[in-house]
This record gives structure tokens, C-alpha cells and sequence, in this order.
């Protein structure tokens, strides 16, 4: 489990709410590769071994439901298991005379047919590896599409120790986080330092929000202003646990040092599990921060304005979208539709440019109060959403940073026959304008990006500029 929300737990959340599809017999994937998956609501069962027939089965699966899987070459995919499936030898010691990729002649079950005969091959020499090749196969596969709401959910291990109030990794949250560089590193920028501290082995060392993290493990987190995969070690997930040593400077002293973190449990503060907190500020504007786009959440936020509404006049809310990783694209849609009503809040479009429209539900009474959002790199898929629909139907300001760029479309998720969920969006995501937000980012009106000495003197620049804005 990771220490932080991003996108990674809005897909988790989407996965968790999708349809999931039958497994269907093997002959039909073989021969009928639209119909290789399809989808109906249920629960996966106790998870089994990952094998050739499981990749065959996604395989189609992307081929068939995938956004441009009717156009996609297919030989990208194979090539990239392939290569990973040689890699895993290689990282073992190993290797086999039959390792050598198959001609690909661009005709789908015949490449599955050429690429599943050396793969049998190659498994049978070695059996011991058996599981770790398929594995490292599928994943790759679903790399291969190069979408950041692609993934293949497995081996899902819970800590025995582990509750809904514990977190894991070092305790500590950064500027920049893992998965936003795995999905859209150009909005990255330096330096990287502590944002919050949550516990764990970074409070233990007595890190503090605004120290600046100049090198994980020996490696730097920005070269030549880019981030590097460095970054990700910041954020390991259950049961890793090997430690991370990081180098440090804290401006307001000069002092440099370093520290070995070790990855644990540790105990979150409960309010940071809330998915909406509020708060009233200045008498009359209404604060709320909202984490996540679970079920519901939408209706959380328009109580909790209705509860500080309740005996004064609000002028103007405040909702921090700030760390916000996404959720339901049905969630983002009612919130928006509390501040406009009649408008398309995004376009869900597939590879040949056929488009739904996401309109409001003018069913949710508008509130009629001036909105400022605060954004930051963090802001994700379902957040991305509401942001451009804020700043395009001009229904409220946004200040902070750029969003994160990764919003290709709403996942949709397969169960496939060894009960692990396959995910990928079926349609990609344009804003309301019929603009490309995936990569790019909603970019923010008011531009005010949090500083080390800003987070290490507990000073909150972007807040403190919606506030200003809402009280003129």
C-alpha cells in the first residue's frame, strides 16, 4: 500500500467499482478475439497461478475492448512480453537456446500462435521459473500500452498486522510522488523535498516538511531538470522493505545529512483518511478539501457546505483538489454540476473519434456561489476532470500548479481465469472543450506553487491567494 493518494488509487478505485468479465473457454479466445472477455458485475475468487493461457486470454482481451485495440499492432504487445520474458532469465542466471522471438507477420492469432509455442518452450526448460515468467510476461504486455489507466491487479498481499488505519512505506509525502513520474515525469519540476511527514520511519529520523531530498540511494532525483526513477524508491509498496537512504538539506540551517528509512507500518493520522474535510474560513468562506472520488463523495462535499451554510451567508468556497489521485468519473460530473448546469464536463471518445458526452446532472441544486479550486501535480484522471471543467466553463479560478497529466479514460475492468482484473480504458477522455488533458495537464489561472520554505514554515501561498481572490 502506498503512503500517498494519486492516481494509483483512483484506478484502484475504478477497478474495484467495474463491471468484471466471465473467463470465457479457451477456444473462444482463440477464435473469436472480440469476444475474448466480456463484462458483468461480480466478485473474483481466490486468485490462481498466472499462466500462458491467462496472457492469451488478455491478450485478446486488449485486442478486443482496448480504446484503439482495433487498430493497435499487435506485434508491440508480443514484442514487449517477449523482451521481459527474456530479462526475467537473465536476472535469474539463466537462459535457453529457444529464447528467440518468433517471426511476426501482423496477423493476430497467428503471431499468439508462433509467440505461445517458444513460450511453452522456454517455460518447460525452466519450470522453476515457471511463475515469475509469466507474470513479468503479462505485466508487460500491459506496459506496452502506454496508458497510465492500464493495469493488470495481482497478487493483492495484505499486511496480517495491516488495518484501514495504517499506512505503509517511510511516512513521508514529497512534492513529487512515484506513480506521477511513472505517468506524465514532464510535470515534474525541482527540487524535490517533504511535503508532510506521516510517521513512520521519517518522523522517527525527525524529517520536516521543506527538507530537500538531494539523493535516493546515491542517485539523483532530477537530471538536468528531469526526474528520474529515483523518485519511485520514495514510495515502496507491501511486502518490499528494503531500506532507502536518502541525503539531505535543510535551508533554513545549511545542515546536510543522511538517513536510512526503512519501510513499515505505520499508524495515519485519522483526518488524513477523511476523503472530505471542511472547515469555515475568514466567517465566510467554506473550505473543502476532497482526497478522492469515492462513491458518495460528491454528496459529502454539498453537506458539508450545507452544514457551514447553515446560520451565515457564505461568500465563496475554497475546494482543495491538491493530492487528489481520482475515482469515479460520475462523482466528478455531480460535483461539477452543483456550480453549472447544461454543459458538457468532458467527451469520452473512441479511437475513430466517436464521442459520448458527459453532460451535468441538473438534478443537483447549484449552490450560486463563487469557487476557487487549488490544484497541484498530484491532481489526477477524475480530478483532472472537474479541473478542466472548472476552468473551461469559467465556473471558478484555479490556483496552484498544472494537474498531472494522467487522465487517458475511465478504466474498465476484466476478470480474467485465474481471478486477477485486467483494466483499461475503453474510450479516451477529452475535456470539455474537446481538448486532450492526458499528458498535458490542466494548466491553473493563478500560478503559485508551493516552496520548501514555504512547506517548512507551514505557509499555505496557493490558499492564501484563493482567498484573496474570493474576497474581493
Amino acid at each position: 500500500m502506498t503512503v500517498i493518494r494519486t492516481v494509483a488509487a483512483g484506478l484502484a478505485l475504478l477497478l474495484a467499482a467495474a463491471c468484471t468479465a466471465p473467463a470465457p473457454p479457451r477456444s473462444e479466445s482463440r477464435t473469436a478475439g472480440s469476444t475474448a472477455c466480456s463484462q458483468r458485475q461480480g466478485r473474483p475468487g481466490a486468485e490462481t497461478a498466472t499462466t500462458i493461457d491467462v496472457i492469451e486470454q488478455a491478450y485478446f482481451c486488449i485486442l478486443g475492448n482496448y480504446y484503439s485495440g482495433a487498430t493497435l499492432d499487435a506485434r508491440s504487445l508480443l514484442t514487449a512480453a517477449f523482451a521481459a520474458l527474456t530479462q526475467e532469465l537473465n536476472r535469474n542466471g539463466r537462459d535457453v537456446p529457444e529464447a528467440t522471438m518468433p517471426a511476426l507477420t501482423g496477423d493476430r492469432k497467428a503471431d499468439w500462435t508462433a509467440f505461445e509455442t517458444v513460450y511453452r518452450k522456454i517455460a518447460d526448460r525452466a519450470p522453476d521459473l515457471r511463475d515469475k515468467l509469466a507474470i513479468v510476461t503479462l505485466e508487460a504486455m500491459v506496459a506496452a500500452l502506454g496508458d497510465n489507466h492500464a493495469a493488470w491487479a495481482h497478487d493483492v498481499k495484505r499486511h496480517p498486522d495491516y488495518y484501514d488505519g495504517d499506512g505503509y512505506g517511510l511516512g513521508l509525502q514529497a512534492n513529487v510522488n512515484g506513480p506521477q513520474v511513472e505517468g506524465n515525469p514532464g510535470v515534474a519540476v525541482p527540487p524535490l523535498f517533504v511535503t508532510t511527514v506521516q510517521g513512520g520511519a521519517a518522523q522517527a529520523a525527525g524529517l520536516r516538511p521543506g527538507d530537500i531530498i538531494e539523493s535516493i540511494n546515491g542517485s539523483a532525483p532530477f537530471i538536468d531538470g528531469q526526474a528520474t526513477p529515483a523518485i519511485k524508491a520514495l514510495y515502496p509498496q507491501y511486502p518490499q522493505a528494503r531500506p532507502v537512504r536518502l541525503r539531505l538539506l535543510r535551508q533554513s540551517t545549511g545542515r546536510r545529512w543522511s538517513v536510512t528509512l526503512k519501510p513499515g507500518l505505520y499508524q495515519r493520522d485519522l483526518a488524513a483518511l477523511q476523503v472530505v474535510q471542511s472547515k469555515l474560513l475568514d466567517d465566510s468562506i467554506a473550505y473543502v478539501r476532497m482526497r478522492g472520488f469515492a462513491p458518495d463523495s460528491a454528496d459529502r462535499v454539498f453537506k458539508a457546505i450545507s452544514r457551514l451554510r447553515t446560520g451565515r451567508t457564505l461568500t465563496g468556497v475554497v475546494l482543495d483538489l491538491r493530492g487528489n489521485g481520482g475515482g469515479s468519473p460520475l462523482e466528478a460530473t455531480r460535483l461539477v454540476s452543483a456550480f453549472v448546469h447544461g454543459k458538457a464536463t468532458a467527451y469520452l471518445c473512441t479511437v475513430d473519434n466517436k464521442c459520448e458526452t458527459l453532460r451535468t446532472d441538473d438534478t443537483v441544486e447549484l449552490l450560486n456561489l463563487p469557487l476557487v479550486a487549488l490544484t497541484d501535480r498530484s491532481c489526477a484522471s477524475a480530478c483532472e476532470h472537474v479541473s478542466a471543467a472548472v476552468k473551461d466553463l469559467r465556473i471558478g479560478q484555479l490556483v496552484g500548479t498544472r494537474t498531472a497529466g494522467v487522465i487517458s479514460g475511465p478504466a474498465q475492468g476484466y476478470l480474467l481465469r485465474n481471478n486477477t482484473m485486467l483494466g483499461f480504458p475503453a474510450r479516451h477522455h477529452l475535456g470539455p472543450n474537446r481538448e486532450v488533458i492526458d499528458r498535458i495537464g490542466v494548466p491553473p489561472d493563478h500560478y503559485v506553487p508551493l516552496t520548501p520554505k514555504d512547506a517548512a514554515a507551514g505557509r499555505d501561498p496557493a490558499l492564501a491567494k484563493a482567498l484573496t481572490l474570493l474576497q474581493k
